[in-house]
């Protein structure tokens, strides 16, 4: 059932807020009152986007898509610069994978295993400097970078961190299509790298904006840099190389990942594995695009491009489903639909309102192979923590059609 956008404007807004949900009483109070202020921002083209698992974030909501003039913001990008969704599909039955034991469980479990043992994830870094072609090219260019030696010294840090999860949110999941066939999906970003850089600039933004005298108020939490200043010129540099990093860092986990299935499916299967259709796509950045014959920067803070016939991932909570969707390109939402199902509860919330063995019962129930050291927290990331991603998926039929149905069988946690 197609259910349709709403338009909020009245005496708080400048600006309309186009809501993809059924009504006002679905968005919290703050994250209503963040919007509020995106809609009052002098600079916004058009309005602001609401889409259907937004919540409230620093800032700006998760969630949320502006389109702005001549300026970027970055607590509207976020602190994890290029988080965002990698995902390929396979040729194996699952099916077949949970007949087969191996000498640590079943073949399932042994692969979660071996993720877990070969991937750092939480604040785990590698012992051992990386490659990275995307740091490398950095240093190259290191002209223009290094202007700033706040952030310079960081590139050599983020070497040990170039293909690891983190913790939060993110994850490496092993999925289940709708014809029972095995995908890979991993959730990650530009780890420290990209928090550093969104403070750094977030804090430029607000000394200059305080020394212009901005209309825009610093309890906003919303500063911006023209860019075509110095400061702007310098984040959107950094913020790319950010981009750059969270792709690279996704892509050397599923080579890792790919590679471990691969060997353990020819060692207890006896069988070559074929991979299709990687999709990589970020759901925390701004970019330059015309929408309304206009170039304008478009600020996605957990949403994703969905152009016309552009595939995407939009991930739910362990143990529901996940979808890989075709970008219907709806100008409404400059071409932007939700990054996921959008979290229900805080993370102190959701440790509050289920416990760790309510959340273990019910994995278990589902069949769902976790993989993860410390699960005293597990409560934060259960799927009971996020909306429904049905729901979720049934706001925003003008804006993508599902490709793929996935369900999670096995994942892999900070």
């Amino acid at each position: 059932m197609v259910k349709s956008m709403f338009t909020i404007y009245n005496e708080k807004t400048n600006k309309p807020i186009r809501v993809w949900l059924e009504s006002i009483d679905q968005v919290e109070e703050n994250c209503l009152e963040q919007a509020y202020h995106l809609s009052n921002l002098p600079f916004i083209h058009k309005w602001a986007c609401l889409m259907p698992d937004t919540h409230t974030g620093k800032g700006m909501p998760i969630g949320g898509v502006i389109a702005t003039d001549g300026v970027i913001i970055p607590n509207a990008v976020g602190v994890d610069i290029g988080c965002g969704m990698n995902f390929v599909s396979t040729d194996l039955k699952v099916d077949e994978m949970r007949q087969i034991m191996t000498g640590n469980g079943t073949l399932i479990q042994s692969i979660i295993g071996d993720i877990l043992r070969n991937v750092p994830v939480g604040f785990n870094s590698y012992k051992e400097r990386q490659e990275s072609e995307v740091l490398d090219r950095a240093i190259e260019e290191k002209e223009k970078y290094e202007s700033n030696q706040n952030l310079f010294p960081l590139i050599e840090d983020a070497y040990y961190q170039a293909g690891t999860l983190g913790g939060g949110n993110h994850f490496i999941e092993l999925q289940e299509d709708q014809d029972g066939y095995l995908g890979i999906m991993i959730h990650s970003g530009s780890r420290h790298f990209g928090k550093e850089i969104c403070d750094e600039y977030h804090n430029k933004a607000r000394e200059l904006n305080a020394r212009w005298y901005s209309q825009v108020p610093d309890s906003y939490r919303l500063a911006f840099l023209p860019v075509d200043s110095k400061e702007g010129k310098e984040y959107i540099t950094w913020m790319n190389l950010a981009l750059d990093y969270a792709f690279e860092n996704r892509q050397k986990m599923m080579v890792k990942v790919t590679s471990i299935i691969r060997d353990k499916v020819k060692k207890h299967m006896d069988q070559d594995l074929n991979f299709q259709k990687e999709i990589n796509c970020h759901h925390n950045y701004a970019a330059l695009e015309n929408h309304y014959d206009k170039n304008v920067w478009v600020h996605r803070k957990g949403a994703t491009r969905a152009r016309n016939g552009e595939l995407a991932v939009i991930p739910g909570a362990m143990g529901s489903y996940s979808y890989v969707v075709m970008g219907k390109g709806a100008p409404e939402s400059f071409c932007s639909s939700s990054h996921g199902a959008g979290r229900a509860y805080s993370r102190k919330g959701a440790m509050e309102a289920f416990s760790c063995e309510q959340v273990m019962v019910d994995l278990k129930n589902q069949g769902v192979v976790l993989g993860k050291y410390n699960k005293s927290d597990v409560a934060e990331e259960s799927r009971f923590a996020y909306k429904d991603i049905e729901f979720v998926m049934d706001q925003q039929t003008d804006l993508v059609v599902p490709i793929k149905r996935l369900k999670t069988v096995g994942v892999v946690k900070g």
